[in-house]
């Protein structure tokens, strides 16, 4: 399947996900995203992607931007590489372990590689990627961060979607546990609860055992 049928067929998951499930700007630990502000970031034949980051306020004390051409790759299932200085790590998921198999996708294979190709889809064609991390990730190679992405495709979809949460909702990602067995992202809960549906890694019974 190639990515650009994914694509639109993720697209068409986003709006049945959403319409069924939650608002598209979950209340995360720096608050609710503003879509308008978001979608004014947009460079015309540009993805922007821009970093905002946050102190124990929850107030914004720095932001970092930039802005690509041919977009942003993911490095790994949860992470996005910005350059060759800086790569994004979604905070609190990550894929199953070992293998899986969703006839209804067509895959069969190890967790990370579906679970790198559902996050390469949702990095194909967002207009902006808006990623907020605590201050204290600044200047670190790796930064913990929840992104946003804005995705327009005239007469079909134009929104602003969180990446973990449809990644989660979708069965690409799980929600990780801290040591004492609690969700590192309780936020996350409910798209969890819609991807154990059947969806992405839970179609494999071996997973849903894990």
């Amino acid at each position: 399947m190639t990515i650009l049928v994914k694509f639109r067929r993720w697209a068409y998951n986003l709006a049945v996900v959403a319409a069924a499930a939650m608002p598209s700007s979950p209340a995360l630990a720096t608050g609710m995203v503003d879509e308008a502000y978001v979608k004014s970031l947009a460079a015309p034949g540009k993805t922007v992607l821009v970093i905002e980051y946050y102190d124990g306020n929850r107030k914004v004390v720095a932001r970092q931007g930039f802005a690509s051409a041919s977009g942003f790759r993911a490095a790994s299932p949860t992470d996005i590489r910005v350059d060759d200085r800086v790569t994004l790590h979604l905070y609190g998921v990550e894929p199953c372990a070992g293998e899986m198999v969703n006839r209804q996708e067509n895959f069969a294979g190890r967790c990370e590689e579906f679970a790198r190709t559902e996050l390469e889809i949702l990095l194909k064609n967002p207009k902006v990627l808006f990623c907020r991390a605590f201050v204290t990730e600044q200047h670190a190679p790796s930064q913990d961060v929840t992104c946003f992405g804005y995705y327009n495709i005239p007469g079909a979809l134009d929104t602003v979607a969180n990446l973990e949460e449809q990644l989660v909702s979708l069965g690409a990602l799980r929600l990780a546990k801290k040591p004492d067995g609690s969700l590192m992202r309780p936020d996350l809960a409910e798209a969890e609860k819609i991807g154990r549906g059947g969806f992405g890694m839970w179609a494999d019974p071996r997973v849903q055992g894990q």
